[in-house]
């Protein structure tokens, strides 16, 4: 179906991308204005695929007109005095994405933003400390003879404002046949009776306060609910979350290989070296496997220039290689992530070269372009040429590719998300989400944008916190890492969001290079026990150097191996660090040594607690934690603590995980 997705919020001024999913780039394909309040004199353009910009606050209706029918779609314009912080116009020509801060090293393709299009308030306030973004997340359930949605609302953490202040602005999915009618509106609630159902009904809604509007959120009642993640049934229909990362992924630990320095010793091909490894990836406690692109490309061994995007590129193998990794893989229990790149092909790619080349190549369209013979790109990348999202031809043949790949792997790893117009992630998003509900997609985005969790991505790179671990290696105070977390809601993620923690990937320098063994103990902790799903990138964990250089293997350090192991098995066994626990700050005392250097905090569930224990300096430390906290570190397994004061007083090193009997530890 032609059909460009699900309803959109937006304030005015804002620009949305309009475009048909799944396009015949032979068709012909119109749009048109068909409702719209009656001050605007917005207007379309004759294009198949078109840029909207909402004068007025009010709903519109644009019209698809498409060879399998007229399809409507609903746009809600915001005042424009209501647009979020960290509104951007994505997947546009220039520079993009400010970074978080920290350390990179060089860029060749791979996907960095260094620019400031994309700068985001600190903390997602209005400036006047009278308010922000606020959150929501929509709960499904089955009630009787009802499907009922209710909507949990949270205002902005600084502002002044209730979640009784905030209002809930339902929007039905245009693409499904809901009668209007048989639907009741109750204040934050929404009820439909189960016998007005149709085959598939979904539902999405922001929350509205003074000073913003909430990323959207939607939840999906089927009557055929097979081989869906659901949060509710009953009386033939399930329900289900469609926004929410899959549970595997929440308490996943994640492992990216650079693939051609990764195995470089041994003498089979790269794939095969790999599933040579596998047992020790199994052995790190590791869940998930991220290889950097397969595909075929410019000779770079990153291997982010594709020139092929349906081909593995031929120095790592054949697609039989490929596939022989991916199930073998699979018979251990790993997922598999594939890094997808959209945003641009190699400059040596055949169709490129025919554009630059030949003015009247039939590739011509398919790429932006800054002169006659020099494409547009980012950060005056040499090596890449963007492409040309407007011209439906690109937009099929990577939705060809994805629907090669998406058919082998558990999820995609997206490259540079942000340089992408957000149209075609939502759309890629609901073609992996109808062909596998579980299908995971992680978005690289620096820095992240709260938007992108509405029905773009299911979990993001957190480079936030990234950035505060940086900060703290360098010298900062280690309460930045709560800092970074709490930052999430106060720029406007909703509480169902999720991410990935890194403290470098092949992009970055080792932090254990930049900041000493001591300090890269304790960011590994941070890792293995703040919210999110850590990613250890490979070599992290026994002390490899170099950035993208062959793994010293033979140079291990066995010892940190083995920490880090240990801090894997801990993150895996103990429920309080589950990605269901919350974060809480708790009363601590730093008894000796820099107090700056040290952080403690909690995480708990309704029936478990952990407290856990950052050293960021060269030296052990002592210090005070709550009563309720044990005195036997569970990532070493030794007594490092005793009764003190009517506390405990534990000696860590650099990362320390106590058991504690009281899940209330904020006092």
């Amino acid at each position: 179906m032609h059909h460009p997705g699900p309803p959109r919020f937006v304030a005015t001024g804002d620009e949305i991308e309009l475009a048909p999913r799944d396009p015949d780039p032979t068709a012909t394909y119109s749009w048109h204005v068909a409702r719209a309040p009656v001050q605007s004199t917005a207007t379309l353009g004759d294009d198949p695929v078109e840029h909207f910009v909402p004068d007025t606050p009010g709903r519109y209706i644009i019209r698809l007109s498409a060879p399998d029918g007229k399809h409507d779609l609903t746009v809600r314009a915001f005042p424009g005095t209501l647009e979020s912080s960290g509104a951007h116009t994505s997947g546009r020509s220039g520079s993009a994405g400010g970074r978080s801060g920290g350390v990179s090293g060089g860029r060749s393709g791979s996907g960095h933003s260094d620019g400031d299009e994309y700068t985001q308030a600190g903390d997602g306030s209005d400036g006047d400390g009278g308010g922000g973004r606020p959150r929501l997340t929509l709960r499904p359930e089955i009630e009787g003879d009802e499907a009922v949605v209710r909507a949990d609302c949270s205002p902005h953490p600084a502002g002044t404002e209730t979640a009784a202040d905030l209002a809930v602005e339902f929007l039905l999915d245009d693409r499904d046949d809901i009668d209007g009618d048989t639907v009741t509106r109750d204040g934050t609630d929404l009820r439909i009776p189960l016998d007005a159902l149709p085959e598939r009904a979904r539902i999405h809604a922001v929350a509205v306060g003074d000073h913003g509007y909430s990323v959207p959120d939607a939840v999906e009642f089927t009557r055929d609910g097979d081989g869906i993640e659901t949060v509710a049934s009953g009386a033939g229909v399930a329900a289900s979350r469609p926004y929410d990362a899959p549970a595997w992924a929440e308490d996943s630990v994640i492992y990216e290989i650079y693939v051609r320095t990764f195995a470089s010793d041994s003498d089979k091909s790269p794939f095969d070296a790999i599933i040579d490894r596998l047992d020790y990836l199994d052995s790190l406690g590791v869940d998930v496997i991220w290889l950097t692109p397969v595909l075929q490309n410019d000779h770079a061994p990153h291997g982010y220039n594709i020139t092929d995007f349906f081909e593995i590129a031929s120095d790592l193998g054949t697609r039989a290689d490929y596939e022989r990794f991916v199930e073998a893989a699979h018979d251990r229990g790993f997922k598999v992530l594939f890094d997808l790149v959209c945003n641009h092909s190699a400059r040596t790619h055949p169709y490129f070269e025919s554009a630059r080349d030949d003015p009247d190549s039939e590739y011509r369209d398919w790429y932006e372009w800054r002169t006659d013979t020099e494409p547009e790109t980012y950060f005056d990348w040499e090596h890449i040429a963007n492409f040309n999202f407007d011209h439906l031809p690109v937009r099929r043949h990577l939705l060809d590719a994805v629907a090669q790949w998406a058919e082998l792997v558990d999820g995609f790893r997206c490259d540079m998300a942000w340089a992408v117009p957000n149209s075609f992630w939502r759309e890629i998003h609901d073609y992996c989400k109808d062909r596998d509900s579980e299908f995971l997609l992680l978005d690289e985005t620096i820095p992240y944008i709260p938007d992108f969790q509405a029905g773009l991505f299911d979990m993001h790179f957190d480079s936030t916190t990234y950035a505060a671990l940086r900060q703290v290696g360098g010298g900062g105070d280690a309460e930045a890492v709560l800092g970074a977390i709490e930052g999430r809601a106060e720029i406007g993620f909703p509480e169902h969001a999720s991410f990935m923690l890194y403290a470098e990937n092949h992009d970055e320098t080792r932090y254990i290079v930049d900041y000493g063994r001591d300090a890269a103990e304790a960011a590994a902790g941070a890792l293995f026990t703040l919210p999110g799903a850590p990613l250890l990138y490979a070599g992290q964990e026994f002390g490899q150097r170099g950035r993208r250089d062959d793994l010293a293997w033979d140079h291990a350090d066995e010892a940190l191996q083995s920490f880090v192991s240990d801090l894997s098995a801990v993150r895996h066994d103990q429920p309080a660090l589950s990605a269901d626990a919350d974060l809480v700050r708790i009363p601590y005392e730093v008894r000796d040594g820099p107090s700056d250097r040290v952080v403690a905090y909690a995480r708990t569930t309704e029936a478990d607690a952990a407290v856990v224990v950052l050293n960021f300096s060269s030296e052990p430390t002592t210090v005070g934690l709550p009563a309720e906290t044990g005195e036997a570190d569970l990532v070493s397994g030794e007594q490092c603590g005793a009764a003190d004061d009517g506390g405990t007083a534990v000696t860590v090193d650099s990362v320390g995980v106590f058991p504690a009997a009281d899940t209330d530890l904020s006092q």
